[in-house]
């Protein structure tokens, strides 16, 4: 890491020690669709107002980032990848009362200011701060990665693929010291998001019967919220055998491999009455998966999407009428970073959640590329970046 001379910071910041003006930071950069990711040297501006630096030491490798690097999904290039980190802060701006300097905090993809009218009634996940995760920009219009003259921006804000990244202070949740970093970095994204399907957007209860199809970063978690909601049956559908065996691990009480299979043993189990919820959390979401979802469910059974993709629904309006049926969207699992992130944390120190288990491999962050290409060959469950400082 490299320094050069700037104008003073605004009155109010904190450096963590002597160094003044921007830092040239190693990071994971995405310069075009469909182009792998690239390991380079990045100009990192000092923190703005209520902008914090963070020193990160740990990243999951999600699989929203590879939608991005594929073009599935909007996103503004160059990009920082990463949405998913833990670190320490180093250095605060002016204004910043949430963290200060030498804190361990987890990012939340999606900040959380506190005041706008999601935030207020306890939506979180909705926050309307969380406006410019596809362009990477801060609420000024500006940038503060920068590569060769141009404005790099990070994902979801944050591009937790680099060693060091400047982020809000919205976007950081404090965590104890004692939290290690690797699973810090899990519960900023897939382990609430696939817990809070479960337990907030579907709302399941105690005794019923919940089928979750993909059992990969979000939907190994899903299972894992049923399980803690109390939900009788617990039905895994994913192709890949070690994934199965993994949601065995994590609590499903069974597994299949195919969509078919799994309608086949609700019928039987239920008497024909089916389930009461389908969690897709497949990693691209397909009109097939959501067809067999929709018929999986019975009376007054819901249909929760957290997937991404191109998936439609095309189904007559009497399918949802006679029997009830219905379908929810869900960012974030409906979990409310602030206090969702510390919640799950606690019940990992209780014994009452899996994280350790999640952490298939650990990866430098040059092998980002492989990383990716073990996860959609179904070797992860969740891969993870380990800056080395």
């Amino acid at each position: 890491m490299s320094t050069r001379t700037t104008a003073a910071r605004p009155a109010g910041e904190q450096p963590a020690d002597d160094r003044r003006g921007s830092l040239t930071t190693r990071a994971a950069v995405c310069f075009a669709p469909r182009e792998p990711w690239r390991i380079v040297e990045l100009e990192l501006d000092p923190p703005g107002p209520n902008e914090v630096r963070v020193r990160f030491h740990a990243a999951g490798l999600c699989h929203s980032d590879d939608h991005i690097q594929k073009g599935d999904a909007m996103m503004r290039f160059p990009v920082v990848g990463g949405h998913e980190g833990a670190g320490v802060v180093e250095e605060v701006g002016a204004g910043v009362t949430r963290v200060a300097v030498g804190d361990h905090v987890v990012c939340s993809f999606i900040p959380a200011c506190g005041t706008c009218r999601y935030c207020s009634t306890g939506r979180q996940n909705l926050c309307d701060a969380g406006k410019n995760a596809a362009t990477g920009e801060f609420a000024d219009g500006t940038f503060r990665f920068h590569h060769e003259g141009q404005d790099v921006g990070g994902m979801c804000v944050l591009g937790t693929f680099a060693e060091r990244a400047v982020i809000s202070e919205f976007s950081c949740v404090k965590v104890a010291e004692d939290i290690p970093f690797e699973i810090g970095a899990l519960v900023a994204c897939g382990v609430p998001t696939g817990w809070g399907t479960a337990v907030y957007a579907a709302g399941v209860r105690a005794g019923q019967t919940v089928v979750v199809y993909g059992s990969g970063g979000v939907g190994s978690n899903a299972v894992q919220g049923a399980r803690h909601a109390g939900a009788k049956y617990v039905v895994v559908v994913d192709p890949v055998p070690f994934k199965r065996e993994m949601a065995e691990l994590l609590g499903a009480t069974h597994t299949f491999p195919d969509a078919a299979s799994a309608h086949e043993f609700v019928v039987a189990e239920t008497w024909g009455e089916l389930a009461d919820h389908a969690l897709i959390t497949v990693g691209t979401l397909h009109d097939e998966v959501i067809d067999s979802a929709l018929k999986v469910v019975g009376k007054t059974g819901q249909v929760t999407i957290t997937a991404v993709g191109n998936g439609s629904i095309d189904h007559h309006a009497g399918m949802f009428i006679g029997y009830q049926r219905r379908v929810q969207g869900a960012i974030f699992g409906q979990c409310n970073p602030q206090f969702d992130i510390p919640r799950l944390l606690g019940l990992w120190q209780a014994g009452d959640l899996k994280l350790e288990e999640l952490i298939t491999r650990r990866y430098r962050l040059d092998e980002v590329n492989q990383g990716y290409q073990d996860m959609l060959d179904g070797k992860n469950i969740r891969g993870v970046i380990v800056h080395e400082h």
